[in-house]
C-alpha cells in the first residue's frame, strides 16, 4: 500500500529541513499522544543510521516498530525504514526549493506485510484508503502552517 502527500509551504528549504529533521520534538509530540519512542543510535544531527525503537497500541494490541533513517541528503532528502514483527514500511521526506522563501514538501510511504495478520490489517487500511489518504494530507497541511507559523514567529 502506498500513499503520498504535498504541501507547498512559505519557509525557505534550509528552515523547513532543520523543522523536519527536529527530532526531540517529534519524540516529545509522540510520549504526549502515548507512543513510547527512545533513540537507540545516533545523534541530534540529522544522518543515516540514527535509529528509534517504539511501542503503542493499534486496535487494542502493543506493537513495536523499530524506525531507522537510512538515507540523509541535507536539505533536500530523507528515508526512513521501518520494521515491525509483521510490517515493513519505507517513508520518503523530499524537500524542493520553489524559490528562495518558498519550499515544496513531498512525503510518501509504502507499506508492506510480512504476515497474514498484517495483511489483513493493510487490507483492512486499504478498505477506508479514501478517508485514510484524506487524513495524511490534512494532517500534512496542518504541518505546513504550523512550520509557516513558526518561521513568521521566530520559534
Amino acid at each position: 500500500m502506498q500513499f503520498s502527500a504535498q504541501e507547498d509551504i512559505d519557509v525557505p528549504i534550509e528552515t523547513v529541513f532543520n523543522m523536519v529533521s527536529d527530532f526531540e520534538r517529534f519524540e516529545r509530540k509522540a510520549l504526549r499522544r502515548g507512543v513510547d519512542v527512545r533513540r537507540v543510535t545516533g545523534s541530534v544531527v540529522p544522518q543515516a543510521g540514527i535509529t528509534w525503537e517504539t511501542e503503542f497500541k493499534i486496535r487494542g494490541k502493543p506493537r513495536h516498530i523499530i524506525i531507522e533513517m537510512t538515507e540523509c541528503d541535507r536539505p533536500s532528502l530523507m528515508r526512513f525504514q521501518s520494521s515491525s514483527k509483521g510490517m515493513n514500511g519505507d517513508t520518503v521526506i523530499e524537500l524542493l526549493a520553489l524559490s528562495q522563501r518558498r519550499t515544496r514538501l513531498r512525503v510518501e510511504t509504502s507499506l508492506g506485510a510480512k504476515t497474514l495478520p498484517a495483511r489483513l490489517l493493510l487490507q483492512s487500511l486499504k478498505l477506508g484508503q479514501s478517508r485514510f489518504r484524506r487524513q495524511f494530507q490534512t494532517r500534512l497541511s496542518e504541518f505546513a502552517r504550523d512550520m509557516e507559523e513558526r518561521h513568521l514567529h521566530g520559534v
